[in-house]
């Protein structure tokens, strides 16, 4: 009658009975004042009520730091180290974590089951924080991680209002600097390949490449759109589409030079030269744009310095872990700027 139960009650059965989430009950168990009184009160009865026993080695874990930082990148070794946007993102986040004398811990994700195992270790409280790359829309992880009571921060968002501390770049800025400059440059017929869709970086570059053309008034055309998905076999893949549904485009805006690259390689076998017949810009300004025949115009995103910036707000956000929360989750958008050469 006391409200007991047979079986170890776990901590979601106590955030159900508080009617609090599982992280609320994690953090005042803990002993952190970032609750309220009153949430404090109803934790502690739903505690008594059920007669939940806390993991004394979790709690001893959590009480301490590790001076640990899990980096997760939810992609596979061939697309990590094929990819220089990944590669720069380490390099500022492990700097900045170095200059911290913080520990970087990089973890890939492949699947359910690493991503469950994953879970399992962060409950362990093995771990300060977490930063996360690759996001897509439908990825629970930040919402676990959060859940568990571990500060984290995205790099990119899954969706224009995302809850949890992110940096990202000015991804819309990027479509509409890219399709005002093909404009200028006489393009009239100018086509895109995108990133998967489920992702707002995509979708926020396909967004800005609409824009530029509604400013430069030019109808939008669907039979100029191919998505991708951030490699350049996809972008291959997007351009030949392209090429069969509109062989008269005169210009390409690719949402990253990976892909470009794929793009100019279906160019070039279909006898388009770049850029006199067709035009060709990129985003992020990486080795691949500066090693390309011609060199790519691209859109460069700061993408070391948005490393640096994660981790520097990660940092903080640790640091506060014992403070109240902020109403709002931190939020800062790099700018983005035009790198032109030889391709457009």
């Amino acid at each position: 009658m006391n409200g007991r139960q047979s079986g170890r009650p776990t901590l979601e059965q106590v955030a159900a009975r508080a009617g609090v989430g599982r992280g609320t009950v994690s953090r005042v168990i803990n002993g952190s004042p970032r609750v309220s009184e009153q949430t404090r009160t109803a934790v502690a009865r739903a505690v008594a009520e059920l007669g939940y026993v806390p993991n004394q080695a979790a709690r001893a874990l959590a009480g301490s730091r590790t001076d640990a930082v899990a980096l997760v990148i939810p992609e596979t070794e061939a697309r990590l180290f094929a990819e220089p946007y990944f590669l720069d993102i380490i390099r500022g986040v492990s700097a900045e974590l170095a200059a911290a004398d913080k520990q970087l811990l990089l973890t890939l994700i492949r699947s359910e089951q690493e991503r469950q195992r994953f879970e399992q270790y962060l409950a362990a409280q093995r771990v300060d924080g977490v930063l996360l790359a690759s996001v897509h829309g439908d990825d629970p992880l930040p919402d676990r991680v959060r859940e568990l009571g571990l500060p984290v921060v995205l790099n990119g968002r899954r969706a224009e209002a995302e809850p949890v501390p992110y940096v990202d770049s000015d991804n819309i800025g990027a479509g509409r600097t890219a399709v005002a400059h093909l404009v200028g440059r006489g393009r009239s017929r100018i086509a895109t390949v995108t990133g998967p869709l489920d992702m707002y970086v995509a979708r926020a570059r396909l967004g800005g490449y609409r824009a530029g053309l509604t400013e430069a008034g030019l109808p939008p055309d669907e039979g100029l759109v191919s998505a991708g998905d951030f490699t350049e076999e996809g972008g291959r893949r997007a351009m030949r589409r392209l090429l069969d549904r509109r062989p008269d485009l005169d210009a390409v805006f690719a949402a990253s030079d990976v892909m470009a690259a794929g793009a100019r390689s279906v160019l070039r076998e279909a006898g388009r030269r770049v850029p006199e017949d067709v035009a060709l810009v990129g985003v992020d300004d990486s080795a691949v744009a500066r090693l390309m025949d011609p060199p790519l115009t691209s859109v460069r995103q700061p993408i070391e310095e948005m490393g640096r910036t994660m981790a520097r707000m990660l940092i903080q956000e640790i640091h506060e872990s014992t403070e109240a929360a902020p109403e709002e989750p931190r939020r800062h958008v790099l700018p983005t700027d035009l790198v032109v050469r030889d391709s457009s």
